[in-house]
């Protein structure tokens, strides 16, 4: 098996092409039950309510149109 030439995230040896970025099946096997354990969970705070910021957006537009009459359809 030909080498990577970076190293295994597990143990450090040559990495192998066919388990990149791991040098063995065992290594990658390894990390999986690393993942799978929660061992690199990665934490996490309180998650906003609107984390993509539509709601704010959608605020912020409403509060324009009612402070702006003149922009408003004169049909509505």
């Amino acid at each position: 098996m030909r080498p990577t030439g970076g190293r295994c995230s597990v143990c450090k040896r040559e990495a192998v092409f066919k388990y990149r970025p791991f040098c063995s099946k065992r290594c990658a096997d390894v990390d999986l039950s690393r993942w799978m354990s929660g061992r690199y969970a990665i934490p996490a705070g309180d998650a906003d309510e609107d984390e993509d910021g539509d709601n704010a957006l959608a605020e912020t537009l409403t509060r324009s149109a009612r402070s702006n009459p003149a922009d408003r359809d004169p049909e509505t």
